[in-house]
């Protein structure tokens, strides 16, 4: 029997509080997630530094990529017998859900905002570089790993298969809403994936969504609005992540500071730091290595890069007000002349943080990045744009939301002898927002 169609002697789950059960029975997956590559996903939250804000917010890379192989999964059983419903691409699908996520990083999105780097180039990376996961998918065919690879880019020539694992309702957004809902305790992620696994419906080119099941899709677009903005940009969760960042940028300020020696060499930041990032480096990188450097880095020389490790380590975050840098422009220079005045230097310490979404949007043509939109398979067979038939997703849609918060060490201001500059810093801060309280 080919490898590509080998099957397990019996079926392995793995049991899952989102799910209940990850099914598998293909040796291809068995394999995968087996590989090194795969399980390192372990080592790296899903959600970063939420967990600081969510406590039960400790669940990896690893639990999401099962989950939207189980979702995907289930995806394929319904659409077996279904027209447009290609059968061989089934193995292709599965893959793809799999390794979607294979390339994140340490910490994700704020790793790569200071790295500049590209946590899709490197899943590509690993897919196809020497790796065990390429060596796996080359045993299928000769060429199915650049399959997996186009797939997860959104560059393969079938985009019903693209649009499972990339679109405004896919697999992988079903899967982290339900399951960082979840393991933050929060309310807002649940809608009812059964229903819209059972109204979807494969065409040409993309998924669509019987009418029948609107008010499912619309309860999902909805949970995908309050999660964003209730648990994605918790202002909590963007302290711990300025502080992150200011310690990746102090750390790589002081590694190219020719009169300063690190006590223990930053032997897996090097490459980082000098910007020649090579797949053996960063695979190596994962959370607990961060963790045990910003350990360390609290005993080190630079007061800085000291502190900003102590407060990472022991959750000693920033406060924050609301803040518009486009409309206060003049408060934030004086802010940051009075920052160096009371010598609390404003690179670190001073930080404007914004976060936008836009929960859904109908195609735009021509954009840099073209969101497909959802459409409704209408009674007489027609295809509906969704916000054309739904009143509650009309009303959010195109419609990109903005916040704008600046975050500063309260507790270093408390501490300034100069009254007159403490209070002035005080007016500014907290006249042009509400106090709010890190708790």
């Amino acid at each position: 029997m080919a490898y590509k169609d080998e099957q397990l002697s019996e079926e392995k789950v793995f049991k899952d509080p989102v799910h209940r059960y990850v099914h598998v029975r293909d040796r291809v997956i068995w394999d995968l997630i087996a590989a090194p590559e795969f399980q390192r996903l372990r080592r790296i939250k899903q959600l970063g530094t939420t967990n600081l804000t969510f406590h039960g917010a400790e669940h990896s890379r690893f639990n999401h990529s099962l989950g939207v192989y189980e979702i995907v999964r289930r995806i394929i059983n319904n659409f077996q017998d279904r027209p447009h419903w290609n059968k061989d691409e089934r193995l292709l699908c599965l893959c793809a859900a799999l390794l979607h996520d294979l390339g994140h990083g340490p910490f994700s999105h704020s790793f790569e905002k200071v790295f500049k780097l590209d946590h899709e180039y490197f899943t590509q990376q690993i897919v196809l570089g020497d790796t065990k996961i390429n060596e796996i998918l080359e045993r299928v065919d000769k060429g199915f790993a650049q399959k997996v690879a186009d797939v997860i880019a959104k560059t393969y020539e079938d985009k019903l298969v693209v649009s499972l694992i990339s679109s405004q309702i896919d697999a992988d957004r079903m899967d982290y809403l339900q399951r960082d809902a979840y393991f933050t305790g929060v309310s807002y992620g649940h809608f009812d994936m059964e229903r819209i696994l059972r109204v979807m419906r494969p065409i040409e080119d993309q998924v669509v969504i019987k009418s029948t099941g609107m008010h499912a899709v619309e309860d999902y677009i909805m949970s995908r609005y309050q999660m964003y903005w209730q648990v994605y940009f918790h202002p909590v969760t963007r302290s711990a992540e300025v502080i992150l960042t200011k310690i990746l940028h102090r750390a790589k300020h002081l590694y190219e500071t020719e009169d300063f020696t690190f006590k223990l060499q930053p032997t897996h930041f090097v490459s980082f730091f000098k910007g020649e990032v090579n797949l053996a480096d960063y695979l190596k990188l994962d959370e607990m290595v961060v963790h045990y450097y910003f350990q360390l880095w609290q005993e080190e020389d630079d007061e800085i890069l000291r502190d900003l490790c102590e407060r990472f380590m022991n959750r000693r975050l920033f406060k924050y007000v609301e803040f518009n840098p486009n409309l206060q422009m003049n408060e934030w220079m004086e802010l940051y002349k009075l920052f160096q005045e009371a010598e609390i230097d404003p690179e670190y310490y001073l930080v404007v943080d914004s976060s936008s979404d836009l929960p859904y949007d109908f195609y735009r043509p021509g954009e840099e990045e073209e969101r497909l939109p959802i459409h409704l398979l209408m009674p007489d067979g027609s295809l509906k744009e969704l916000s054309r038939h739904s009143d509650i997703v009309e009303s959010i849609s195109g419609k990109k939301r903005t916040d704008h918060k600046l975050y500063f060490p309260k507790d270093r201001l408390n501490e300034l002898k100069d009254q007159a500059l403490r209070a002035r810093i005080m007016e500014i801060l907290y006249g042009q927002g509400e106090k709010v309280d890190v708790e």
